[in-house]
């Protein structure tokens, strides 16, 4: 069965010993078996599906002189005990399998997912990304960091194509024994979110209706390693598949960080969801000046078509915020492109001003130093000295952007942040976020919210 030859070639894949021809065969086995099977149960008399599902079973007898695991060890006795479907069986034990040998498959499974088959695309141009599909077991991911105040993350999408040079995430398609330089380059759809999401809120999240009136929602942040209004949203709609899921339900605490216009196209969903749960919406923009923004940020909207969407999204009632992170010392952090870049989201209508400095991990540093020493060379010797082993600038100076940041907020009259009002209190000096070093008072409790009916 389908299912069967599946278990023969995941199982001869994740055996230790080196047979990289078993791993081959076993690789295309799966990627038959992950594009026919779900052909061969809608349809039972599709042929070509089924002799694809035929070779794939072959190829799993083939691949398995490389060994077999636990899946096939409990699956026959029991098959045997109980006379339940070999198939089915496999399928019943392998997601418990695969858990409990975690740690030792981990790595090969991550260069599996990278082996994901190509998701078609609209998208004709030689110079754009490749799409694949990612199939995933969850969306909602928990996040225990104390230096970020939320405690989930969706990313709708691995990889980002808007190809910042400076991007924290890059380090995300490592685990997938990937380069760096590949995430914006090769973009990962994650599959069925939707469904996935609907499930996760229903056994992971805690709901204001399952606490005491003294506890709060825990928050969910959208967009945390990639963007999730990229262009692949535009033919894939991950971002708007979670985005109807989390509508249905009232009391959530929900946030959404964004370099793209394109979030206005969802202006009615957000809405609902405004109504019935707390949201507020981040704009990143890093500098007023195109040419500056097209060069660190090649792929990305203008940042005269971001503000406009923050303009949008107020004069529709809506939370919004703008994000000038990261701050690049040197390029984007002076005196008055900060003020001007402050005016201009004021001028839009933004509620909120943060920022946050270049944060760089290995990853990140390997695809933006070369990038530096070749556009801003004067700055090459700083770089080195703050960044060459540390992924912070200096703690002097990421307090002086602080008190900056401050001033500007009292300058322009911008609200609190909202996320001063949660109850984490370290703030996150994360790349993609903007949470600085804050000089500001301890941050207040989050206020406690009453979901509209």
């Amino acid at each position: 069965t389908g299912m069967d030859a599946l278990a023969h070639c995941l199982e001869a894949y994740c055996a230790p010993g080196y047979h990289p021809l078993a791993d081959g065969i076993a690789v295309e086995g799966m990627r038959l078996v992950f594009e026919n099977l779900p052909k061969v149960f809608a349809n039972p008399g599709d042929v070509e599906a089924r002799g694809h599902l035929m070779s794939a079973a072959a190829m799993g007898a083939t691949a398995f002189q490389k060994g077999l695991g636990a899946i096939h060890a409990l699956s026959h006795p029991v098959g045997a005990l109980y006379d339940t479907h070999h198939g089915m069986t496999n399928a019943v034990f392998m997601p418990y399998v695969l858990v409990v040998n975690r740690s030792a498959i981990e790595p090969r499974i991550a260069r599996l997912a990278a082996s994901s088959p190509p998701a078609e695309t609209r998208r004709k141009s030689a110079a754009g990304p490749e799409y694949f599909h990612l199939p995933v077991r969850s969306v909602l991911n928990h996040c225990d960091s104390e230096r970020v105040p939320f405690e989930w993350t969706i990313n709708p999408y691995r990889g980002c194509e808007f190809a910042c040079r400076y991007c924290y995430a890059r380090y995300t398609h490592e685990y997938m024994e990937l380069d760096g330089a590949d995430f914006e380059r090769k973009i990962f759809v994650k599959q069925n979110a939707g469904p996935l999401l609907a499930r996760d809120l229903l056994h992971k999240y805690r709901f204001p209706v399952r606490l005491s009136p003294s506890q709060f929602p825990e928050h969910i942040a959208i967009g945390t390693a990639t963007d999730p209004y990229q262009p692949a949203e535009l033919e894939f709609g991950v971002t708007r598949a979670c985005l109807e899921e989390l509508a249905k339900l009232e009391g959530l605490s929900l946030s959404i960080t964004t370099k793209s216009q394109q979030i206005v196209r969802d202006l009615e969903l957000l809405k609902r969801i405004s109504e019935r749960s707390s949201l507020f919406i981040n704009l990143t923009v890093t500098t007023l000046r195109t040419r500056l923004a097209r060069l660190l940020e090649p792929r990305a909207p203008r940042p005269d078509l971001r503000l406009a969407a923050v303009a949008q999204l107020r004069e529709a009632g809506l939370a919004v915020g703008v994000f000038a992170s990261p701050l690049l010392p040197g390029i984007t952090d002076g005196d008055t492109d900060l003020d001007s870049l402050a005016a201009a989201a004021k001028d839009a209508g933004a509620q909120w001003f943060a920022a946050g400095v270049l944060f760089l991990m290995p990853s990140s540093r390997k695809q933006f130093l070369p990038f530096l020493r070749e556009k801003f060379p004067r700055l090459e010797k700083q770089y080195d000295e703050w960044y060459a082993r540390n992924g912070y600038a200096p703690e002097a100076y990421r307090r002086a952007i602080a008190e900056r940041i401050v001033r500007l907020r009292a300058k322009y009259g911008f609200n609190a942040r909202p996320w001063d009002e949660m109850p984490r209190p370290t703030p996150c000096v994360q790349l993609s976020l903007g949470w600085e070093t804050s000089v500001e008072a301890e941050p207040r409790p989050r206020k406690q919210f009453r979901a509209l009916g």
